[in-house]
Order: structure tokens, then sequence, then C-alpha cells
């Protein structure tokens, strides 16, 4: 078992003497369970019998046994509470008796039936497919005690599918009735009383800039010519804070599922759509609440100095990134004088940070055109454009200068305790077989320090653009980066090249951000006061963005899987995009959709054994060699959807059995990365 999982670490003695301790639930097929604990050497065991109504996932407490230490081997534990659930969500078939009801689950890891009461059917019948929530679980009881959420029996494959990937990730598909009865209570509009107490900015000129089919718009852009060669622009961030009342119904659930969940045909709300896509959307011609980031700059980009605070706008404009695109490329529009202009610093800003040691992967999206069923009918790669760099130029400037005022911010001589976005520096294992790699294709990597390592990879990045292996050197180069995260521990952001950063720009959709306005508010006021808990907050958001993350990637699969089964027993082009000792994973160059060559389908050619250090699978024999990012012809064998998996066959591949020698050397086809909604950084 891995052990380098974060999960909360605490040791607790009880009456009986024995250890406690706190950790993440890992189940095996073959039912064994570990409990991955930060800061143990080694995982806890826990046998089939002692996990009790834990599942895998869930946050446990684990008391120690006398059997570990007896043989001297792993340490041994049993199951005492669960702390929280991953899933509590769960698809099936409803089978009703006289007196009580059953849900038989579809998902193989609830290992039990969900007792139904008849008056928690709410509706739903004999045989229907359906979604049920877990209501009550003890460790006395062998079946936990469920309620039917919603009846599937009608629903399309996709709705039932895109609702399970939701599931079991551990999102609620719904929301609780006193959050929705909450989020029903706040009026529309904004009133005088609280216009006083903010910055009025509603006369400035101001925009928003998002997706085509964005409907949670927020932030916002201003702009203001001041004397001589200064301009104010500004960047307004829905106060989502004024809705939310800490410890409310609201608050609650907006912290337990931590962020907005973006499939390729819905989005699942963080908060009510009410807060969402209504009060706290800063929709054209709408008066609303704001925190907002005002700089005084010029068209260089140089900041003389800024002012944080709360403040009322009236967005004039609601862009799409291709509207702006189209300005930018030379085309009229609307406020196209301030859009040149904010384009020109966003790009002077975007030149600074790659100088001063900001890593610059490319970035592109793939997106899926759908039917009115769901259905995938087409695949769209889009690349990230200077109106997307536009954008991301000055959250990253508001994010960084809210963190950077934060920071220095004390209480009784220490630092305020604040949920910074951090990011630390490549695994250095990971990163020596890495540059060894690269160095195959004529790239020297200087590892002297941090700042040398950001500075080889961006000449890298500018080597191989437009080659064939720019591809196979992003795709793996990404690999070696640690993920960023949320912790009280200021360690600054590598890939961005800040020290001190935050999330302070998308409090829809990321409860880190609602955090972050908190905290500001109150070192605005001069009455700062440190969350309690707060380490554990950061950690929980982590996890909850990791799942998201999760979900993402399953739905897309799911997409793609279903896109290709239009296209089985068709042959395509494709860029070998992994390699393991089971085969390797190709991904189509027309569709981007990746599946699998088994070794199996390989044996005809020769015995290939794995070479982890080279990212290749060679013939033991004939030292042929299938290599990350070689051209392959394949062929659609399958498209299991139950098991969102493409299988395909080798038809020819483009390759050499030498090792290559040289950057001329022809490896690989270039080939996007794949990037989620706006950005993660």
């Amino acid at each position: 078992m891995a052990k380098k999982h974060k999960a909360s670490h605490k040791k607790k003695v009880d009456g009986g003497g024995k250890k406690q301790y706190k950790g993440r639930l890992e189940i095996t097929r073959n039912g064994m369970g570990f409990v991955i604990v930060e800061g143990q050497e080694q995982d806890i065991l826990v046998r089939r019998d002692f996990i009790r109504n834990a599942l895998n996932g869930d946050e446990v407490r684990v008391e120690l046994t006398d059997r570990g230490k007896k043989f001297g081997a792993r340490p041994e534990g049993i199951i005492v509470e669960v702390l929280n659930r991953k899933q509590s969500e769960f698809s099936g078939r409803l089978e009703v008796h006289p007196h009580f009801a059953f849900l038989i689950t579809d998902s193989e890891k609830m290992p039990v039936d969900i007792y139904i009461p008849l008056h928690l059917l709410h509706g739903a019948k004999h045989g229907d497919h359906v979604m049920g929530r877990i209501v009550e679980w003890t460790g006395k009881t062998k079946n936990p005690v469920g309620e039917i959420v919603s009846v599937l029996t009608n629903e399309s494959v996709n709705e039932v599918a895109m609702q399970g990937i939701l599931a079991e990730n551990g999102f609620p598909l719904t929301f609780p009735d006193d959050v929705m009865e909450e989020a029903a209570r706040y009026p529309e509009g904004v009133s005088k009383q609280d216009i006083k107490k903010r910055r009025d900015l509603r006369d400035t000129l101001t925009f928003t800039i998002d997706p085509v089919d964005a409907k949670d718009f927020d932030d916002a852009i201003s702009v203001k010519k001041l004397k001589g060669e200064w301009f104010e622009i500004g960047v307004h961030i829905a106060d989502v804070s004024h809705y939310i009342e800490v410890d409310s119904a609201l608050d609650k659930e907006a912290f337990r599922r931590a962020t907005s969940v973006y499939l390729p045909d819905r989005v699942l709300p963080m908060l009510p759509e009410r807060l969402s896509n209504g009060l706290c959307s800063l929709r054209p011609r709408e008066e609303k609440y704001t925190f907002s980031a005002m700089f005084t700059m010029n068209k260089a980009g140089k900041v003389k100095d800024y002012w944080l605070g709360k403040t009322v706008i009236n967005s004039d404009r609601r862009f799409t990134y291709e509207e702006v695109q189209e300005i930018i490329e030379g085309a009229s529009g609307d406020h196209e004088e301030e859009v040149h202009l904010l384009n020109t610093m966003a790009q002077t800003l975007r030149k600074q940070r790659f100088k001063k040691g900001a890593i610059n992967f490319s970035s592109q999206e793939v997106r899926f055109q759908l039917d009115e069923t769901g259905r995938p009918v087409g695949i769209v790669v889009k690349e990230s454009k200077e109106a997307h760099q536009l954008v991301e130029e000055f959250m990253l400037l508001a994010n960084r200068t809210v963190a950077e005022y934060v920071s220095e911010i004390e209480i009784k001589g220490k630092p305020i305790p604040f949920p910074y976005r951090v990011h630390d520096t490549p695994d250095e294992d990971k990163l020596k077989m890495f540059t060894s790699f690269a160095s195959r294709f004529g790239v020297r990597f200087n590892l002297g320090s941090p700042e040398e390592i950001a500075k080889s990879f961006n000449e890298m990045l500018k080597m191989v653009e437009g080659k064939p292996e720019q591809h196979v050197l992003e795709t793996l180069g990404i690999r070696t980066m640690a993920k960023a995260v949320y912790t009280t521990d200021n360690i600054g952001h590598y890939g961005l090249g800040f020290e001190n950063y935050c999330h302070f720009t998308s409090p829809i959709r990321r409860y880190p951000d609602v955090l972050v306005h908190r905290i500001l508010f109150d070192c605005l006021e001069g009455d700062p006061q440190p969350i309690k808990h707060l380490e554990t907050q950061c950690r929980h958001c982590s996890d909850q963005e990791r799942r998201a993350m999760e979900a993402e990637r399953a739905a897309n699969k799911y997409k793609q899987v279903e896109y290709m089964q239009d296209f089985v027993g068709e042959e395509f082009e494709a860029v070998i995009s992994g390699v393991s000792n089971f085969g390797f994973w190709a991904e189509t160059v027309e569709h981007k959709c990746e599946g699998m060559v088994s070794m199996a389908d390989l044996h005809d050619i020769d015995d290939f054994e794995l070479k982890e250090g080279e990212y290749a699978l060679v013939g033991r024999h004939t030292k042929m060699r299938f290599g990350m990012g070689d051209k392959v012809t394949v062929r659609v064998v399958s498209a299991n959807l139950e098991k969102r998996q493409i299988d395909y066959s080798l038809v020819t591949a483009d390759h050499s059995p030498k090792k290559p020698k040289g950057p001329k050397q022809q490896r690989s086809a270039p080939h996007p990365s794949k990037q989620n909604r706006k950005y993660k950084r």
C-alpha cells in the first residue's frame, strides 16, 4: 500500500490504554482494509470482520489491537468510528415488501443492501431504478437505513451514468431542505443601507468574460482612465460571504461540498442555483455585491498601488471568450479600446511572471459536442488564447495581492492562519527520471536549485515547441510536478513563481475562496479573528478538489467510450500516451480518445518488458520499442460503457528499435494536454 496519502493524524488513548488513529480507509478487492495515517510509516491493517460499517474512502477512527505487535508484523486495528463518509448516495434496484423495502445497490463498494422504511420511499415503487441516501448506520446494525432521493427508471442511460459518477465520488445530488429554505430567504437586488458601507462602482465600465455556456459569473473586470499614464483596473469578485453566514446550514453544506463539479453535460454547483446562478452571479445590467481588488496601473503593467475592499457594481456587458478573442485579433466590437488595453497589460504581466520563474506549460481543453440526450456527436479541441490569458493574468494578480496583504497581518506576533494555495517543488526521484529521459532529445536540465529547475523547464518548452516530442515532454514534465493544495503552511507556489498565493476569485464554486473573503474582510476591518481548525478545513477542501477532478475524469472517459462506440472496427492514427507492464495506452489524434493496447495483443510480435526509466515497452528479442509519444495506427476493438474502457488493437507502428540519439529524431505528434474549466492553479 502507498504511504504518501494525505490524511489527518490524531493519537488518542482510550480508557483501556489502546492507541487510536484517524485516517483514510482503503479496501482492497479481497476485502482487506488499510487505514492510511499521515505521519505513520506503515498503514494499519484492518481485517474484513473488523471493518464493520466503514466503506472504501471513508475517514475513520481505528483502534490498534495486540495482533500486529504479537507477530511483529504490520500494525493491525479495528474500526471504531466512521468520521466522514466518502459516499452516502447509491443507485440501485428497489425491492418493496409489505412492511419494508431494500435498495440493492449497483456499486460493488457497498457490501450490503440499504434498508428503506416505507415512509421514506418518497413515491418510488417496487422494481424502480433509484438513487438512495444513507441516513443512519451505526456499528451495531448490519444494514444502513436510507431514503430514496430520486427515481431513475425513466431517466436516460447518460443521466443515470452521470449521477452515478457524482455519487460514487461523494457529491450529493440534491441540497437539503433547510439549505434551500435558507437560500430562498435572501432578497433580490441590493439595499441602500448596504451600498453606504461599500465603494460604489456602478458607474464604472465593467464587464465579464466567461465560456459561452457559463451561468455562474463570479468575476468581472472594470477599466477607468486616471490622470497621465495611469488607469484604475478593478477585479470584482462575487461577494458570496455577504450571503453565507458562518455555521449556517448553507455554510455547512458549502463546506461539505467544497467545490462545484464540472461534467461534460452539467454542473453540480457548490451553492444552490438561486445563489450560484442568481444572487451572486455578476449578470449584466444587475446591481451586485462584490469584493474587489483595485489596481492603479499603466499600459506597461506596472502597479503603482492597490486597494482592497467591498464594493457594488453593475456589469455593462457579458462577453464570451470567443467575442473577446475576435476583438483582440482585429474585429470591431463593444469596448474594443478597453479590451486592447487590458490585453496589452495582461500579456506584459504574463511575460513578467515567466521571467521571474513561473513555468509555461501550454494548455488546451477537450470539449464534447452533445445532442439533446447528452450523447457526444463531436469533439472540439480548444486552445488557451489571449482572451483566456487576459482573464487569467488579472485573476492571478488579485489572488497574489490578497495573499501578500494577509501574509503581513499578525496576531500576538504570529502570522494569522490563512488558506494559502501552495505548490511544492518537483519530486526529486521523478525529476531525475524525467531529466534522464529528456536528455535523449537533447534537453539539458540544471538541477542546482528550484529556480534553475523552473528555468530549465521553460527553456525545454520553448526548445520543443512545435516539434514531435513536444507532447510527450510536456505530459511527463507535468507528472513530475507536485499537486497544488490548500494549507496554512505557506511554502509558496512553485509553478507560478509566487511567494504568496491564495484563491480569492471564485467563491461561487470554491469554498477556500469564501474563507479567504472572511479573513480578508476581518483584516481590513482591523479585527482579524483566527478561524478554528483551519488546517483541517484546508485538507478537506483539497480532498474534495481531488474527488471533483476524479469525477470529471470519469465523466470525460465515459463520453469518450460512448463516442467511440460508433467507430468499433475502424482504424485511426494515435499517439502512445502511457506505458505499463500490461500494455500501452494510445490516444487517437483525431478524437483525443484514449484506449488500451494490451500486452496480449503484442505477443505475436515479441515478449515486451517495461523500461520505466525510458517510458517504453521493449521487445526482449527484437528490441522493438513502444515509447510514450510514438505514433501508431490502432483499430477500435471494443468500447465498454460499464467499465468505461476502450480497447484497441495494434495495426501498424511508426517507431525504431534503436534509442533516439538527439532532438531531431521524429518521436511523437503534437498533442494537447487537458485542462479543467478555467484554471486550477
